[in-house]
């Protein structure tokens, strides 16, 4: 006997107890010993940062990372996979920030940073319990025992292991260059960084600045210039980096207008003089850009005046840079550049050196003037008005000052796209300055063509955003003025500048004059800091360097740093584990994770570190929007496991929509996705149990003959056609076309396969039809079970628990260490599949037909006309034709070719995709009497389930009514005896001792009573 299924199943509750069972069990170390020596599956699992509470997002990535290994381990691969942590980096130090109530980096180094570091470190896991619960709660298979850690000192001695290798090869340099800068958190961004916290809709100021021109210069424009003040009018959205103003550009082949505007002239961009209403405004003369090239004028700002420095690029190409004398005549000059645009702005860009790629390499080819205003905090330095204001509130300052000293043309303001801190929220500001840089430009063409080896699902990030991002690579500015990270390796000396990388711990240690190692060593700052030797040329002292790594790195270098490589598992490369067979997390890691694993990976090993990547699209509210605590629209994550448990919520994340594409979530969206097919699996399942319990049905011990029906050969034949499928998806990496495609055939199982053999199995003799459906649905529930397995484990291991371990303790002892399917194409019936498709097909038309004619399906008819596509599907119809007059509840079907003026005569169409189905509403006496019989049938079924009796108990049934329902009763009392068990059927209702209730059917009052027959 099986355990009998109760069919309002608490799947949250049940999921406890097959947690439990797991626990006890230990399956999931099982499912990885058992297959210790066949091939090798490998996840890289990309480490989250357990600083925080895990979200609804952090359970879309899991659960896809866990449905592959599952569905390898099942098809006999040995997939173990381990856990890892980040715990290094600016999330880390903004929440001890944030918790100390610090607003920068100096109240940091007033606190101490070893302190500081402390309460780093002692952060990282505050949200380890709830991670740890989450992940085992949604089923997320992963050795969370023997994590990875960041922070370690073997991942980090791999991690400068790594940059030694770059620094042999010269890949690592520390140059001037335009860095994203967060003035907040005081450090650098790196381009994959900065792709994360673009904002659009920005708003920010829209300037034109005068310029005015040289007075000697301006004849060399034109003779008609001499006697009034010329300017060159360019256009600005960042008004506060005009103070580092040192030159113009110009596009040399464009048409510039001289225009008169009241006492004074304007030189502009011809194209572009409506968009500052100058169109109208005497013309005085056009020229070429190219006129204005050399031509001089006066700084808007002459930065010895304010007390800033002004350096100047000493070759074409460097970077190096030379502090200028005060010139108290100081001129800047026009240059002619390819950037210049005609579509917006004034034809005359404004060039700040100091700020901004392009303006940076325009500064450093032509050996311009650098000028920087602006501290690390964002701050302006020196004595301008606007001095020690940060940048953005300096702009309105910036605009109020040029007004008054008649240089702002016009004010406006414009909405763009602008890059944000992903961390902290502040706008960052492209800067000017020193970092370390790994060339990974060096290796362009090596990044795209390992990238062209990586399966990406969907295939479109491949050459879309992750190609694109590839093509348009920059050097990867990977140090970080920060504290609580992995210690940039590199050493320099006091004395004469010498800088030397280390590798290792014992090559540190084996340094002349190396200070020697605190106990416990902990490779960390401030501790490391200490760490010194003698410097080989000079014998002064090498002092590290103070920057720490990008924690990008850090989660890029896990292939290797995992295993302590290549201090330990030496045989990393070769023995299976590199490179990963599978990685997946979200779009926007295709500039951050995603990315710093193939840089590295190319860099290193010249080939990519994974094979197969799932890029997810991002999770939105129901509505289509961001989730944001602000928006108060985030769905909480243990509500929903509580209420409807995690394979609902498994199976929505994997079904809802292609995995690259944005998801909405609901809680309502999950309800739904329980009830259409958690619900329908598991009616399907309480049925199967219900009735083989009734009639001891055992498929180990069953001997008695299995005859199938042509109803038996179809769903076999879709099942073996759903291995197949299921099978070739995820094979693929495709769990969403898996997953439909269960659902179609679980659609089909229930609604079709076991609703046309109800009564099969309702029937009291064992005979060989209802032995074979006992024996065919048996099969397609436990294939089931396997199949699911992979997506929503609980609920699979439960009914494999009832319907195979019940009665074959041989068995694997879970779903999960039993092989998955292999389908039997032998089984396979293309024309079969296509007969029943049909008869699916005519069945819904015909109920659409009859709701339409409003007519009861309960209500026999005589006959329905079926109109189909070709001759041959006629003959198709004959296999299935009686399961479509059962189902429509008809005595004939009549195919017809045109049904043209039916519905003039009172006929009701119901039509699709060339098909059409024809009901007449008419109804004959006899058929009525028939669809009041059936009516009584329903009545009593109710009843029965009212009055509390089981399915198989017999009963004695009673009535009262007028002349015609006792002819029905009477023309029909066989038919309700067998449909309803009634071992009898009397006239009259006993007074005491039995289930009555009172009706009004088809306009005629009946009462009705049962009483079990004992």
């Amino acid at each position: 006997m099986f355990q009998p299924v109760d069919s309002k199943a608490d799947f949250a509750k049940q999921e406890e107890q097959i947690l439990e069972f797991w626990r006890k069990e230990d399956i999931f170390n099982k499912s990885i010993e058992e297959r210790s020596d066949c091939p090798r599956f490998v996840l890289y699992e990309g480490p989250p940062t357990a600083n925080g509470n895990p979200g609804i997002h952090h359970v879309l990535s899991r659960v896809f990372k866990d449905v592959i290994p599952r569905y390898k381990t099942m098809k006999g691969y040995y997939a173990p996979r381990i856990a890892g942590w980040d715990t290094h980096g600016l999330p880390v130090e903004l929440g001890v920030e944030k918790e100390l109530g610090f607003t920068s980096k100096s109240d940091i180094e007033a606190y101490g940073i070893a302190r500081f570091n402390a309460k780093c470190r002692d952060s990282v896991f505050r949200y380890l319990k709830d991670w740890n619960a989450m992940t085992e709660r949604i089923a997320y298979w992963c050795d969370m025992e023997h994590p990875y850690i960041t922070m370690e000192n073997n991942y980090i001695e791999s991690g400068w292991w790594i940059i030694k290798q770059l620094w042999d090869k010269g890949l690592v340099y520390k140059g001037y260059k335009t860095a994203a800068h967060c003035p907040r958190c005081g450090t650098s961004l790196s381009s994959h960084e900065v792709a994360l916290g673009y904002k659009e809709d920005t708003v920010d100021p829209s300037v034109y600045i005068k310029f005015r021109v040289s007075p000697d210069d301006a004849a060399k424009i034109s003779e008609k210039l001499l006697g009034k003040p010329v300017f060159l009018m360019a256009w600005t959205t960042t008004p506060w980096t005009l103070p580092g103003n040192t030159g113009l550009a110009v596009s040399a082949s464009s048409e510039y207008a001289v225009v008169e505007v009241e006492d004074e002239y304007i030189i502009m961009a011809t194209a572009l003089l409506d968009t500052v209403g100058l169109a109208d405004n005497p013309l005085l003369s056009k020229l070429k850009g190219s006129d204005l090239v050399g031509i001089t004028y006066l700084p808007l700002y002459n930065p010895h005046h304010y007390g800033m420095d002004r350096m100047r690029f000493t070759n074409p190409g460097s970077s190096e840079l030379e502090l200028q004398p005060a010139d108290e005549n100081l001129t800047y000059r026009v240059w002619e550049t390819d950037f210049v645009s005609m579509e917006d702005g004034s034809g005359i860009v404004h060039i700040a050196p100091a700020f901004g790629e392009v303006d940076f390499e325009t500064g450093m080819q032509n050996c311009m003037d650098f000028v920087q205003p602006v501290d690390l905090q964002g701050k302006v330095t020196g004595n301008y008005s606007f001095s020690g204001k940060f940048v953005k509130k300096a702009d309105s300052m910036v605009i109020e000052e040029l007004i008054e000293r008649g240089l702002l043309f016009h004010s406006t303001t414009i909405s763009h796209t602008y890059p944000f801190c992903w961390r902290c929220d502040t706008p960052l500001l492209y800067y000017v300055k020193q970092s370390w840089y790994i060339r990974t430009t060096a290796l362009k063409n090596r990044l795209i063509e390992n990238n062209n080896i990586v399966n990406w699902y969907p295939e479109h990030i491949k050459e879309g955003r992750f190609g694109d991002w590839l093509k348009n690579n920059v050097d990867w500015a990977f140090s970080r003025e920060r504290y609580w990270g992995t210690p940039l390796p590199v050493w320099q000396c006091e004395s004469c500048n010498k800088l030397e990388c280390i590798g290792s711990l014992e090559e540190l240690g084996s340094k002349k004059g190396f200070s020697g190692y605190a106990e416990p060593v902990d490779l960390h700052r401030p501790y490391v800091d200490d760490l010194t030797f003698d410097c080989s040329d000079c014998g002064c002292k090498m002092k590290r360097v103070p920057e720490v790594i990008d924690c990008w790195f850090d989660s890029g270098a896990m292939p290797v740093a995992q295993y302590h490589y290549p201090f330990e598992n030496s045989t990393l490369l070769t023995d299976g584990r590199f490179p990963a067979d599978y990685i997946c997390e979200a779009v926007d890691q295709t500039r951050g994770w995603f990315y710093s694993l193939h840089a590295l990976s190319t860099l290193l090993f010249d080939k990519p570190c994974y094979e197969n990547v799932i890029c997810l699209g991002h999770i939105l509210d129901a509505k289509g929007e961001k989730m944001s605590k602000t928006k108060k629209n985030v769905v909480e994550l243990w509500p929903i496991l509580n209420k409807y448990g995690a394979d609902a919520l498994r199976w929505y994340l994997f079904t809802a929509t292609p995995p690259g594409n944005a998801r909405r979530f609901s809680e309502q969206l999950v309800s739904e996705v329980t009830h259409k097919f958690m619900l329908t699996l598991w009616n399907t399942y309480s049925f199967f149990v219900l009735y083989a319990n009734i009639d001891s049905y055992n498929p180990l011990t069953e001997t008695g003959k299995t005859v199938p029906s042509t109803l038996d050969l179809w769903i076999i034949s879709e099942l073996n056609k759903l291995i197949s499928d299921v099978d070739n998806a995820l094979d693929v990496y495709n769990p969403t076309e898996a997953g439909r495609r269960l659902e179609a055939f679980v659609d089909d199982l229930s609604n079709w396969y076991v609703r046309r053999s109800r009564r099969r199995f309702w029937k009291s003799e064992n005979d060989t039809d209802k032995l074979s459906a006992y024996a065919t649905l048996y099969e397609c529930l436990v294939t089931l079970t396997k199949l699911v397995a992979p997506f929503i484990p609980f609920i699979a291991e439960e009914m494999y628990q009832n319907l195979v371990r019940s009665v074959d303790k041989n068995a694997p002892v879970s779903v999960h260490l039993a092989a998955f399917p292999v389908a039997d194409k032998s089984k396979i019936d293309e024309n079969l599949s296509a007969d029943n498709k049909l008869a699916i097909r005519l069945s819904s038309l015909g109920r659409a037909a009859r709701s339409r004619a409003q007519v009861k399906v309960r209500q026999p008819l005589a006959k329905v006309q079926v109109k189909l596509l070709s001759g041959s599907e006629k003959a198709g119809l004959e296999k299935v034709k009686t399961q479509v007059i059962d189902e429509l509840n008809v005595k004939d079907i009549e195919v017809i070719d045109d049904i043209g003026g039916l519905e003039d005569k009172g006929y009701v169409v119901e039509s699709d995709a060339g098909y059409s189905v024809i009901v007449n509403p008419e109804i004959s006496p006899e058929l009525l009497k028939e669809g009041l019989a059936r009516e009584i049938v329903h009545r009593l079924q109710n009843m029965r389930k009212g009055a509390g009796f089981e399915i198989a108990d017999h009963i004695a049934t009673y009535y009262e009514g007028g002349e015609y329902v006792e002819q029905v009763m009477k023309d029909y009392g066989d038919y309700i005896k067998h449909e309803t068990l009634s071992d009898e059927i009397q006239a009259g209702i006993p007074a005491e001792g039995v289930h009555s209730e009172g009706y009004k059917i088809s306009g005629y009052e009946i009462k009705l009573a049962v009483v079990k027959v004992i």
